[in-house]
């Protein structure tokens, strides 16, 4: 019977390290094959292992190159290692390896010969392993990636049905994972980046046995080189996909994938966890817009693994991403508790800027940025500014739901005070610019406007569109129609198909402004094949999110095509629109409000009063309809008058500019004898009329 092999090195002795080698149940002391190593007898250093051990060529060789790489000597160790033959060693060992289960008679002779062949083929593919290392260490990267590759095919010829999960000798596993985790970081280093794509599959795909933290090191590398290499992966090969699996179609979706599969692992208890994959996962999903999946693999994450505020704070950041302000203002007030973290900057700062998106939010909002502002010291002084930023924001959205003038003027002068701080402490933060340009507009300095909407192009070279409809919406203000409308077919030119939606509606606006509804129509038209062709191309790969947008998109173009014919008095085409508007968007005040103007210039008041009513019940801020409530009104005598003047008011505190609103209020007033205050009214409507933009400022942000 022959005996079960067991080969190792140890060492003994108190002043030298004696290195001594057990093969066959025989033990040598390595003294002697040392010195003659040391000498360049590298046959005679062989046959004394040989004679010494009763081993053949192939394994003497791969005892004396570990012998020789465990001693530091590289290149001693590649000199020996290139005398193996390892394809006739592999011919060797493939029949006896792969030979069929005998009858249980025999089982224990075959059991041993199993053993016999599972160590040999261990000692000349840890030999082969280690020319691998060699080569790396002495810079010949490409020579040490095709040993290694040489490894792999080895054990696949040798173990064609895959390593058995039980009864395999833990040195040849242990030989097999550092090859397979090896190979695609040599192709790497080689600069051979699709061998490295294809090596990391190799390893994923094939039955290798490997242990979980192996597979996970290299599912980590293979997403981190997927996320950062800069080398774009096809799909894997059409042998290794299943029927009805998901194929990723891009590097990103296989890292996520990957990084994915290993998050879940750490919430089994499989692995243990590793903060850096999380990282990779945040800057992937980031990177796509999918920030709503990266929350729910927060939440999954177990208690203890993040401090429950760091926890909540990226929630929050999380949930905002995706416009879900509710849910990570809530999340953020937590954190910002008196007994948690009341002084995080972050955390201020983030809740500031929510706030300043809701006008009834805001004046939280101005408490998080006066917060956020004292607390920017020291190593955060850098962030000062963007506390007075926000601050400015916030105090501009609290002035439009100021209750008196005289505060609403107050908070506005404020605002613009914090956004100029802000400016002199960032000259060059294009965002900024064009917030101010926007406040400055909203405020009718149009001149100043003007000049803050080109600086914010040159700072951004003309890249991005909203600064052109800054420029475009402050133009048709100052009644340059035309100018406007060559700074909109200019944007056009610089601005991606998908991304003309905005200038175009806008180009149909203008175009209705220089009483041109039929060029006006044909805009619409295009925008409206636009819409509807983005839908349809990217109909499967959109999120919730951009699905509902794509939906806003389509109805904002029948709602103006609706307004456009109203205006004309073709009735059915405005209906036929109408009714399209309402298939993306079925309960919308805007469309009631359209519907509303449809009757009252039809003559049918009543009904169009009930649709102004229903719009407001529907959002009762909106604007357009109390002041068509209020004209309504006033025709109906003078009982009617107050609550129209009521109206009226609630109106202009909503919308101090609205020259609809102040026009309105003045022939109520002129209609209740109140002539000097009608004169007013006028006056101001006349002046707004003047600077009125074809579109509202605030439709910028």
């Amino acid at each position: 019977m022959a005996q079960s092999q067991s080969t190792e090195f140890t060492g003994s002795g108190d002043d030298s390290t004696v290195r001594e080698v057990h093969a066959n149940g025989l033990c040598m002391n390595t003294t002697e094959v040392e010195a003659k190593l040391d000498e360049g007898n590298i046959q005679e250093a062989e046959s004394s292992l040989r004679e010494g051990l009763s081993l053949n060529f192939e394994e003497a060789r791969a005892l004396l190159g570990r012998l020789e790489y465990q001693r530091g000597n590289v290149e001693g160790a590649l000199r020996v290692f290139e005398g193996i033959d390892l394809q006739a060693a592999i011919q060797r060992l493939q029949p006896a390896v792969t030979e069929k289960q005998p009858a249980k008679k025999s089982r224990s002779r075959t059991e041993s010969i199993h053993a016999v062949s599972q160590h040999a083929a261990s000692l000349v593919l840890e030999a082969i392993y280690l020319k691998a290392k060699s080569l790396q260490k002495l810079g010949r990267l490409s020579e040490a990636a095709n040993e290694c590759k040489s490894v792999l095919d080895a054990v696949e010829r040798i173990f064609y049905l895959g390593i058995p999960d039980a009864q395999v000798d833990n040195k040849l596993q242990e030989t097999v994972s550092h090859a397979v985790e090896l190979l695609p970081e040599l192709w790497k280093q080689a600069g051979c980046y699709p061998e490295a794509m294809a090596s990391y599959r190799r390893a994923l795909l094939s039955q290798w046995n490997l242990d979980n933290e192996c597979c996970a090191r290299i599912q980590k590398g293979f997403a981190v080189f997927l996320l950062y290499s800069g080398v774009e992966a096809g799909p894997p090969s059409l042998a290794v996909q299943a029927d009805g699996s998901y194929i990723p179609r891009n590097n990103l979706e296989e890292a996520i994938l990957l990084l994915m599969i290993l998050m879940r692992k750490f919430c089994l208890g499989i692995l243990k966890w590793d903060p850096s994959v999380m990282e990779h996962l945040t800057f992937a999903l980031s990177l796509c817009g999918q920030t709503s999946v990266l929350a729910k693999q927060f939440e999954e994450i177990m208690p203890g693994v993040y401090h429950r505020i760091d926890r909540w704070n990226t929630l929050a950041l999380c949930y905002s991403a995706v416009g879900q302000n509710k849910v990570a203002l809530y999340l953020l007030r937590k954190s910002l508790h008196k007994h948690e973290r009341p002084d995080d900057l972050m955390a201020l700062l983030l809740a500031a800027k929510i706030c300043s998106q809701d006008n009834l939010l805001a004046s939280e909002g101005v408490g998080y940025a006066k917060r956020a502002i004292d607390a920017a010291q020291g190593k955060d002084e850098h962030l000062k500014g963007m506390g007075l930023r926000v601050l400015g924001l916030c105090l501009g959205k609290q002035a439009k739901v100021a209750s008196s003038d005289f505060e609403r003027s107050q908070l506005q002068s404020e605002a613009l005070k914090s956004l100029d701080a802000a400016l002199a402490l960032e000259p060059n933060n294009s965002d900024l610019i064009f917030e101010l340009g926007v406040q400055y507009a909203e405020h009718r300095n149009l001149n100043t406007a003007l000049r803050f909407a080109k600086r914010f192009i040159d700072a951004t070279g003309g890249s991005i569109l909203k600064g052109w409809r800054l420029l475009a919406l402050v133009l048709s203000a100052q009644q340059q129609f035309s100018e406007a409308e060559v700074v909109t077919d200019a944007a056009l030119d610089e601005t991606a198909k998908w991304e003309q939606g905005p200038l175009l509606r806008l180009k149909a606006k203008l175009k209705i402004s220089q009483s041109s509804p039929l060029d006006a129509i044909e805009t619409y038209r295009y925008l409206l094949a636009l819409v509807q062709a983005q839908r349809k191309s990217f109909g499967l790969t959109r999120n919730a999110s951009q699905a509902e947008d794509d939906k806003d998109n389509e109805f904002e173009v029948w709602h103006g095509l609706a307004n456009l014919y109203s205006s004309l008095s073709y009735w059915k085409d405005a209906e036929i629109c109408l009714s399209k508007a309402r298939e993306s968007k079925a309960f919308s005040a805007e469309a009631l409000h359209t519907e509303g103007m449809m009757h009252e210039r039809r003559g049918q008041i009543a009904e169009a009063l009930a649709s102004y009513i229903n719009a407001l019940l529907l959002e009762p801020s909106y604007v357009p309809c109390k002041i068509l409530i209020g004209a309504v009104l006033y025709k109906m005598g003078p009982s009617a008058l107050p609550v129209a003047r009521g109206l009226l008011a609630d109106a202009l505190r909503l919308e101090p500019t609205n020259r609809n609103a102040w026009y309105y209020l003045g022939v109520v007033h002129k209609e209740d004898g109140r002539v000097a205050d009608a004169a007013d009214c006028f006056q101001a409507a006349s002046m707004l009329e003047e600077s009125d933009p074809v579109e509202s400022f605030s439709s910028l942000f």
